[in-house]
C-alpha cells in the first residue's frame, strides 16, 4: 500500500517539487519549506508567485510580488537573480544549458547560464512561458496565440494566431507540438512542421495542469472530473481522435496532473485533495491519498518514479511513496 507522509503547512502552496530527490514546497507567502534530515524553511519573496525546479541546477527558481527572481539551492542558500523592482514576476521557466525565463507584464526575459540577459516585449501581457526540449528556443502565451522566440539569435519569432486568451503555454518532449492552456475550457496546439492547429475542447472548467507522458505520446490535463489525456501517438496528434477519461469522480473536479517519469501512468490529484494514479493501458486505479483539506495544486515525481510530493490550497502537502 502506498504511504503518506503529511506535512501541515499554512497557506497556499504553489509548488510543490522533488529537486535532488528532496522535496520542496513554495508557498504563495514567499517561504519555501523543504524536508533534508529535517524540516527547513526561508522567506524568499514578500509574495511568491511562480516557482519552478530547475533539476540540472538542483535549485527552486522562483518570482514574487516583490520584483524578485530568486534560486534557492539545496544547501539553503539564496541567490537574486533578477530585480525590477515594483513589477509583480508573474510567469518562470526553467531551460536547458542553465537558462531562464521569467515574465513581468508585457516583457518576458532570458536569464543565460553566464548571467546575460535577453528582453523581448509583446503588444499584450505576457501569460505563460516554457522552454523547447530541443535548442534554444522558447514559447510566451499570450492574447490570440503563441509566440515563440530563439533568444540565442536574431532571428524572428514564429507567430502562432489563435483567437482568444491563452494563459499557459508546453512543448511535447519531442518538440513537435506547442499546446496552449486557454481563459474558455478549452486547450490550443500547433504542429509546429505545417503550423496545423489542433483544437481540445468540452471541458466544464478551465485547465490549471497539464503533464506530458515520459515518451510524449500522452498529454494529461485536468479541468473535468477526470483526468483527460490526449493521445498524441500520431504525426498529426490528438486531431480526429477521442481522449482517455481517467480517474473519473462524479463531479469532483481533478485540479492537478502528473506523469510518472517512466511508466504510463498519471497522478490526479482532485479539489477535495484525494490523489488517485491511474494507468493508460487499462484504465486500472490505486488510491494513493485519500480526501483531505483543500484542492491539490502541485505534483511532481521523484527521477526514480517512486515518491510523489503534493501540495494544497490550504497548505495540506506532503510526500506519497508508492512502494509503501
Amino acid at each position: 500500500m502506498p504511504t503518506v507522509a503529511p506535512l501541515d503547512l499554512d497557506g497556499h502552496c504553489v509548488t510543490a517539487a522533488f529537486i535532488g530527490g528532496v522535496p520542496f514546497f513554495a508557498m504563495a507567502d514567499g517561504t519555501v519549506h523543504w524536508l533534508d534530515h529535517g524540516s527547513k524553511s526561508a522567506t524568499i519573496h514578500d509574495g511568491l508567485l511562480c516557482a519552478v525546479a530547475d533539476a540540472p541546477g538542483k535549485r527552486l527558481v522562483s518570482g514574487g510580488e516583490d520584483g524578485k527572481v530568486c534560486a534557492l539551492s539545496l544547501d539553503g542558500s539564496v541567490a537574486v537573480l533578477a530585480e525590477l523592482g515594483r513589477k509583480w514576476v508573474t510567469s518562470i521557466a526553467a531551460g536547458p544549458q542553465g537558462a531562464l525565463a521569467f515574465a513581468s507584464g508585457r516583457n518576458a526575459t532570458v536569464r543565460f547560464a553566464d548571467g546575460k540577459t535577453r528582453e523581448f516585449a509583446h503588444p499584450r501581457s505576457v501569460e505563460g512561458l516554457a522552454f523547447s526540449p530541443k535548442g534554444m528556443r522558447f514559447g510566451v502565451a499570450r492574447y490570440n496565440g503563441a509566440t515563440l522566440h530563439f533568444p540565442a539569435s536574431e532571428g524572428k519569432p514564429a507567430e502562432l494566431e489563435w483567437a482568444g486568451a491563452h494563459t499557459g503555454i508546453t512543448f511535447s518532449p519531442d518538440g513537435s507540438f506547442v499546446v496552449t492552456t486557454m481563459q474558455e475550457n478549452a486547450l490550443h496546439g500547433w504542429k509546429l512542421a505545417d503550423g496545423k492547429h489542433m483544437r481540445m475542447s468540452g471541458y466544464p472548467a478551465k485547465v490549471k495542469s497539464l503533464s506530458w507522458s515520459a515518451k510524449g505520446k500522452w498529454l494529461a490535463s485536468s479541468g473535468a472530473p477526470a483526468a483527460v489525456v490526449w493521445p498524441f501517438q500520431g504525426k498529426d496528434g490528438p486531431m480526429g481522435k477521442a481522449p482517455l477519461e481517467l480517474g473519473t469522480r462524479g463531479n469532483t473536479m481533478v485540479t492537478s496532473v502528473a506523469c510518472h517519469p517512466a511508466e504510463d501512468i498519471v497522478a490526479i490529484g482532485y479539489e477535495d485533495g484525494m490523489v488517485l494514479a491511474a494507468r493508460f493501458a487499462d484504465a486500472k486505479e490505486v488510491l494513493l491519498r485519500r480526501p483531505g483539506k483543500g484542492a491539490v495544486t502541485s505534483m511532481m515525481w521523484d527521477d526514480e518514479g517512486r515518491r510523489l510530493v503534493f501540495g494544497t490550497t490550504t497548505g495540506d502537502c506532503g510526500i506519497i511513496d508508492i512502494a509503501g
